[in-house]
């Protein structure tokens, strides 16, 4: 495979796994709600798991791509956008935290207590942490596409 293939491959293969996390968290958005069902505790949990999985390879094909292809570290390394985009990446890892720590005590309560429901304010909390996602999120591709365009460079 030649540069430009190999540049094509991580650009598709990085974006690919963007848009999926971002599936990820409307569908998390979507199903966290009050009235919370047992069902939906579990496909949350589910969805959580993958959220991590997607997280994990989003950063090992992000890195690699701005490594091995396009522009190489030194562009990247010397962008305010790109640790802008990573800075705001990982907030939104921190953010994924709560929720998922919630899921994981849901899950375990059902397993003792089959007609354990969490409480409104609990689910409010934790659509409050998705939300947070969702805003910080939007900022990604902005910053994206701002360090795409040479803006940001160190000289």
């Amino acid at each position: 495979m030649d540069f430009a293939a190999t540049d094509l491959a991580f650009a598709i293969g990085h974006h690919v796994l963007i848009f999926a996390l971002a599936a990820v968290i409307a569908f998390e958005v979507g199903v966290v709600k009050p009235g919370l069902t047992a069902n939906d505790i579990a496909r949350a949990g589910k969805a959580d798991a993958w959220y991590g999985i997607l997280a994990a390879l989003i950063l090992i094909v992000g890195f690699a791509r701005a490594v091995f292809a396009a522009k190489g570290w030194t562009y990247y390394s010397h962008n305010h956008f790109f640790w802008a985009k990573i800075g705001t990446f990982a907030l939104v890892g921190l953010l994924s935290i709560q929720p998922t720590v919630q899921y994981i005590r849901w899950r375990r309560t059902l397993k003792s207590d089959p007609s354990f429901m969490p409480a409104d304010g609990a689910v409010r909390t934790v659509r409050r942490f998705l939300w947070l996602e969702v805003f910080f999120f939007a900022w990604i591709p902005i910053f994206a596409a701002a360090m795409a365009r040479g803006y940001g460079e160190v000289n």
